[in-house]
């Protein structure tokens, strides 16, 4: 059976729309609804009720669902063990969300090679909505992400919460009007909508940036004010390099790790994520 088709029934699952599935996928319409009609004449059962508002499975796709988790996943496991040197015998792949990987990356990467040093590990940093897709499909084990949503097989528990700050290179009050040197980091919806609140008179910022770690270098190397993690910031803070901005609000950013229920190996999956624990207890 194609993978390739059980990956496009997976999207429509998923997002419950053919062309939604297309979309994300880089597929037309067309090629999605025939890889579909490709699995229905197989199985000889229909596997989505068309509707003028989407798509929703058919009992014979909820069956279909769960085997085809399976088979895509384990493709993909079987598709990176095959590559390995000989000196390895297994992959562990991570997918970390944009913006913690300088807190999270290297210190688990020095957990897993001290304790499976016989593991190659993968990490793909991206937002939460790829990472959920990668995982999945397989194509990742475990993910620290901002919004995971419930899938089948998978585990959900949560990793940090962390207060992001407003921190400057000169000492300042907060201003609820426009600044110059403001760069705007992006956290997320929840902090969009939050600091929209939180400064409504503000307009668009001359600089918005989706990397801290961009956004940290730009105002450290050039001056001004930003949002970031207080992990991130705290030694600039001790050094006198950066100021918290006094009477600014202070949001919180929690994170979750996603990871599957029943993994092919689980004690590889208990010492990844043992690290990632310890990680955790480290930042708070």
């Amino acid at each position: 059976m194609n993978i390739e088709n059980l990956r496009a029934f997976l999207e429509i699952a998923a997002t419950g729309s053919f062309q939604l599935a297309a979309e994300k996928l880089h597929l037309t319409q067309s090629t999605v609804s025939a890889r579909i009609k490709v699995l229905e004449d197989r199985l000889n059962r229909p596997l989505f009720v068309r509707k003028r508002d989407g798509a929703q499975l058919t009992q014979a796709g909820h069956h279909l669902y769960r085997h085809a988790l399976t088979v895509v996943r384990a493709w993909e496991r079987a598709r990176q063990e095959v590559s390995l040197p000989d000196t390895l015998t297994n992959v562990f792949s991570m997918g970390i969300q944009l913006n913690h990987w300088d807190q999270v990356a290297t210190p688990w990467l020095a957990w897993m090679e001290n304790s499976v040093p016989n593991v190659a590990t993968r990490i793909i940093s991206d937002y939460s909505e790829p990472l959920m897709r990668m995982l999945r499909d397989g194509l990742l084990d475990l993910a620290l992400l901002y919004a995971p949503k419930q899938q089948a097989n998978l585990c959900i528990e949560k990793f940090t919460s962390e207060e992001i700050v407003l921190v400057s290179t000169q000492p300042r009050d907060v201003d609820l009007g426009m600044v110059d040197g403001y760069v705007f980091v992006d956290w997320g919806d929840d902090f969009r909508s939050q600091h929209a609140e939180a400064f409504p008179d503000t307009s668009v910022p001359r600089m918005s940036v989706g990397l801290s770690s961009l956004g940290l270098s730009h105002i450290l190397t050039h001056g001004g004010s930003g949002y970031f993690l207080i992990s991130t910031v705290r030694q600039y803070l001790s050094d006198g390099r950066l100021f918290r901005v006094q009477g600014a609000p202070v949001f919180t950013r929690q994170t979750y790790l996603a990871y599957l229920e029943s993994p092919l190996d689980p004690d590889l999956q208990k010492t990844a994520l043992a690290g990632l624990r310890q990680i955790a207890a480290n930042i708070a």
